[in-house]
């Protein structure tokens, strides 16, 4: 028996087959299963395996079990449980991603090579194996274990070093086919009917969720909420049903709005399980067949044509003009040429690997062979699963992180004031009963109830507000965590740019054209130096835009004002060039019928039609790569003749396209050749020689003409935007820098780079990098996750699936809502409707102007209940009787803490909230400022309350006396919520009509109070007597001297920053 088979016969382990698994031995501190062992046995209970299977077999006991000797291995079998986990460190079940989130440093694909890290607190001795395809000529070991269909593992090592195996990409067809036991007949049906059995389903599974009736429960587990329901009872008991009712609604409507919230997050996932392919065509036994996408198998072999949706991750084998969309895994704009060769390096980004196919992406053009090497929740489509389950962390938003600190604070600090109350009084001997029924009415006075339901309605508000500037927001908080962004990190494509592929120069030897306008609309023109071209220019643009209409396989159409490219961007940018120079297909195809084509290839990297020039020749028009074409070129057109291609015209050519490069554009060159009369042109090598060189085409896909002074605003509001796109970093580099988000001293770094780079670097160094580029789904999430740890406020802006984790990862995820998948809306917060910049720079605004709305409102809130608080511990302290019952209280409760506060709430949004810096994530909501308003604010109105009872207590008896307190109270809150609006405006700067709702409120309110003593009805229930009405008008005086004092200290602030 041989070394492997003792080894098997040792541990007495099953012999199931997963591909590409890891097998990770953990010892139980315990001496038992440890409790991810238990839950690995759990999941495969429910998918009806043994539980007691790791999942692969140990084919190596390692250097360390070798070395504890038999003893270790007893040892081992009844402490040592062997978890099988996948390529993204979970268990080979694939059944619960959440496992992701508990492991640092995982690799990703076996096959790929990525290092596998330690979870934090394990021992260090912990060993990680790789199980892999035994190939043959690995021994006769190999070999027997091969025919089996069975599994050899790579060298034990400790955990900290990575295990590293080469990358699927870097594979030729015969090692492919080898590691994953196919041909290019493909699968046998049993054997495809095992691996299935094996490996499960290719389909996206459900993560684990709590129930809805968990998620609902779960909204009301706070201290507020507590609070709350305790004073709703309170209120109940004072035969106040009213205010109970109004309170208990309050905590039903924001448990609502939380559990939907949590809810509706789910979307996300099934969204993406829907982008998978529903069939797919395999070669099984040597045969086409179209199977269940859920059928395929790794090692079945894909046949791939334009339109279809690829079902798995697979690897090109043969290819015929083939691209595919990549764009919502990628962030690839344009169609991406593939091909089946080996790339032979180790750290290729996703969207570099021209070799591979992926699940969830489409075939664009062309048709191709393609061996699967990945499934279901293995696929790079199931990595971004698994990270859009576990990106939410579950933090709160900014505001309920400070509303929640604050709640805390004031809850405790009015139950040890009223506590304090009660306990002076009862020492002074007032009656216990009234003690009682004052001090839990003080009690519900001081907390504001309202606040909960006033943050719910300005934020509703706000979302109304923006949805009319074009961002409609889904969840409420996210409004206001909007205002409190300090970072947003944007997708380029789309976003900061138009999304269309335009021409922004043209290049003919000896001058260079300048080409105005976006997208494919034919607006814009072509000017030379400023001007219109004219003679010997104009021939030699008109000839090179005869060139890039004439060679061409696109159209474009008008819908509804809105041109649109049907086919290839880039060839439809080239269409748009010709039109805005009067060059259009239909009056070249008049003039110059077509007479044969031979299409892209991605071997000849050109494109060539013959077109009938005269009745005796034809005309060869060809584009392509200006490298490729110079190669087949003698001859250059220059001001309107023909001359020898020189060495110095080549180095002028050469550098002409390196300027272009630098500058981000796309370069493609054009030329062309005369065909004689029954010279042959069916034959593409016999046409393309002895070319003549035209020109160039530079282009790119154009930043937004608002992007750039959004992008201004932005910085100038101090928020720093960064640019994360799945481009080129020549290009992204280029934009980023055009529109000002790089500047001189920001770093650029790309996918490759990061991938080198750990998490605590990243976050030492991410506010020196302005532009990523080249990125992935993880490489988003982790760019997020190292901003927040910098303590910053972060809003993810995107459009394709690698956009959702990030997108739900940050504190405010932004989809764009034209391009975007349904998978990243789901995911998202907010969905800008026209996908522009400019648009989420003007949400920003919307959402500080709601944050200082409900700042303001909630200082005004508390001004008033530290203003009773006050009130009533003075006098008790004085001896003095108390001046307010529990009934009036609750009115001024009522009267003073609801509609006004709602008007408030409302307040249109001050026009200098740009012109502030952005809030950090620590910055409380009751900062000195904002405190010592409070302070003040209930100082000077407990304090002219209080001098009208004392004054009221010598002339007249209680009872009127506490009627004078109860109204100057009253007035003197309703007076000051005009001057609550601004904390630096004065009343006469903000003009009563800009919220005439709050002037309406405030009329009424005062109205209802003057009536009170003399509605003999309300009087009694109040406890207000019978007053002449020049009490009442004196009153009402004296409530206006906190607004009077107020409004001065404002004066007075101006003045003093005045130079």
């Amino acid at each position: 028996m041989d070394r492997a088979d003792r080894a098997l016969g040792n541990r007495g382990l099953g012999h199931r087959r997963v591909p590409d698994a890891v097998v990770v031995e953990r010892q139980s501190e315990r001496g038992g299963l440890g409790r991810h062992d238990r839950a690995a046995r759990r999941r495969r209970r429910r998918l009806g395996g043994d539980p007691h299977l790791p999942g692969a077999a140990l084919l190596d006991t390692g250097p360390e079990e070798r070395r504890r000797g038999a003893r270790g291995r007893r040892r081992s079998r009844s402490q040592t449980h062997p978890t099988v986990l996948d390529d993204h460190g979970n268990d080979g079940d694939r059944t619960d991603p959440g496992v992701h989130d508990k492991w640092t440093g995982l690799g990703r694909d076996a096959a790929d090579g990525d290092p596998v890290g330690r979870r934090d607190g394990d021992p260090v001795d912990h060993r990680v194996r790789r199980a892999v395809p035994v190939l043959p000529g690995d021994g006769a070991q190999g070999a027997a274990i091969a025919a089996r269909g069975q599994f050899a593992v790579t060298d034990t090592r400790e955990r900290e070093q990575p295990a590293v195996l080469p990358r699927w990409h870097r594979l030729d067809t015969a090692a492919l086919f080898a590691r994953l036991g196919t041909t290019t007949a493909g699968l046998g049906a049993d054997e495809a009917a095992r691996r299935r059995a094996e490996s499960g389903p290719n389909e996206l599974l459900r993560a684990d969720t709590s129930s809805a009736v968990a998620l609902l429960l779960g909204q009301f587990k706070s201290l507020i909420v507590g609070i709350l329901v305790a004073a709703a009872i309170a209120s109940g008991a004072l035969g106040e049903w009213l205010d109970c009712a109004a309170i208990l609604a309050i905590v039903v409507l924001n448990g609502g709005i939380g559990f939907y919230q949590e809810y509706s997050a789910e979307k996300a996932l099934a969204a993406l399980r829907r982008m998978t392919a529903p069939t797919a065509r395999v070669r099984r036994g040597g045969s086409s067949v179209q199977v269940a996408a859920r059928d395929v198998v790794p090692g079945d072999v894909l046949e791939l044509e334009a339109g279809d949706l690829v079902p798995a991750d697979a690897r090109l084998i043969e290819t015929a003009s083939f691209q595919t969309n990549e764009a919502p895994l990628t962030g690839e704009s344009s169609p991406v040429e593939k091909r089946a060769e080996v790339l032979d390096r180790e750290d290729v980004p996703l969207a570099d690997r021209v070799n591979s196919v992926y699940l969830g992406t489409s075939v664009a053009s062309g048709r191709a062979l393609a061996v699967v090497f990945d499934t279901g929740m293995r696929t790079e489509f199931g990595r971004i699963m698994d990270m859009l389950a576990t990106a939410d962390a579950g933090e709160r938003t900014p505001l309920q992180e400070r509303l929640r600190a604050l709640g805390r604070v004031l809850v405790w600090c009015s139950l040890g004031l009223v506590g304090a109350i009660f306990a002076i009084g009862s020492l002074r001997g007032m009656p216990p009963l009234d003690l009682f029924l004052t001090s839990v009415s003080l009690a519900v006075a001081a907390v504001p109830e309202g606040l909960p339901a006033i943050v719910t309605v300005s934020l509703a508000l706000g979302v109304q507000r923006m949805a009319r500037r074009r961002a409609l927001v889904r969840r409420l908080h996210a409004v206001e965590t909007l205002g409190s962004t300090n970072v947003i990190c944007s997708d380029k494509t789309g976003t900061l740019t138009v999304g269309e592929m335009t021409v922004r120069e043209l290049w003919v030897p000896g001058r260079s054209f300048a080409v105005s306008g976006e997208g494919y609309a034919p607006a814009g023109q072509i000017t030379l130096d400023g001007a219109t071209p004219v003679g010997a220019a104009r021939v030699d643009l008109d000839r090179l835009l005869t060139v890039f209409t004439g060679c061409n396989g696109a159209a474009l159409q008008e819908e509804s004002g809105v041109w649109k490219v049907l086919g290839d961007p880039t060839e439809g940018a080239l269409l748009a060039a010709g039109r805005k120079a009067s060059i259009t297909p239909g009056e070249l195809d008049a003039r110059m019928p077509r007479l044969f084509e031979h299409p892209f290839d991605s071997d000849r990297k050109r494109m060539s039609v013959v077109r009938k020039a005269s009745d005796r020749s034809a005309l060869a028009l060809v584009k392509g790569a200006p490298d490729v074409l110079l190669g087949l070129c003698d001859r250059i057109q220059r001001d309107g003749r023909i001359d020898t291609l020189s060495a110095a015209d080549r180095a002028q050519i050469g550098a002409r396209v390196e300027d272009f490069a630098s500058r981000g554009m796309r370069v493609l060159g054009a030329s062309q050749r005369e065909i004689a009369a029954g010279e042959p042109f069916t034959d593409s090598a016999a046409v393309e020689r002895g070319l003549t060189f035209v020109g160039l085409a530079g282009m790119f896909d154009p930043p937004r003409s608002e992007a750039k002074s959004a992008v201004e605003l932005a910085q100038r509001a101090g928020i720093r935007v960064v640019m994360i796109t799945g481009d080129h970093p020549r290009t992204a580099e280029a934009i980023a820098r055009e529109l000002g988000i790089a500047r001189p001293s920001d770093e650029v770094i790309s996918g490759a780079e990061l991938d080198r780079v750990s998490d605590g670097d990243l976050a030492a160094r991410v506010e020196r990098i302005s532009t990523y580029a080249r990125v992935t789904a993880s490489h988003k999430l982790r760019i997020v996750r190292a901003w927040k740890e910098r303590g910053a406020v972060v809003a993810m802006t995107g459009d394709g699936v690698n956009d959702a984790p990030a997108i739900r990862g940050a504190d405010v995820g932004i989809a764009m809502g034209l391009t975007g998948t349904e998978v990243t809306k789901a995911a998202s917060d907010m969905v800008i409707t026209d996908d522009d910049f400019a648009s989420i720079v003007a949400a920003v605004e919307q959402g500080r102007g709601t944050y200082a709305n409900i700042r303001k409102t909630l200082q005004y809130l508390l001004g008033g209940n530290v203003g009773e608080l006050l009130l009533m511990t003075v006098a008790v302290l004085l001896g003095l009787p108390l001046p307010l019952d529990a009934v009036q209280l609750l009115w001024i409760n009522l009267v003073t803490d609801g509609l006004p506060a709602l008007c408030l709430a409302t307040d249109p949004i001050d026009r200098d909230v740009m012109a502030e810096r952005p809030r950090r994530r620590t910055d409380s909501i009751t900062d000195r400022g904002f405190v010592g308003h409070v302070l003040l604010t209930g100082l000077l109105t407990a304090g002219v309350t209080l001098g009208v009872y004392a004054y009221s207590l010598e002339h007249f008896d209680v009872e009127l006396a506490r009627a004078h307190a109860f109204a100057t109270l009253v007035y003197a809150e309703l007076l000051r919520s005009f001057g609550a609006r601004s904390f630096t405006k004065p009343i006469w700067k903000l003009g009563i009509a800009t919220n005439l709702k709050l002037a309406c409120v405030v009329a009424a309110s005062i109205a209802i109070q003057l009536s009170l003593p003399h509605i003999q009805t309300l009087g009694q229930v109040l406890d207000v007597p019978m007053m002449p009405m020049s009490h009442c008008a004196a009153m009402l005086t004296l409530g206006a001297i906190p607004l009077a004092v107020m409004e001065l200290l404002k004066l007075w602030r101006m003045r003093e920053k005045q130079p």
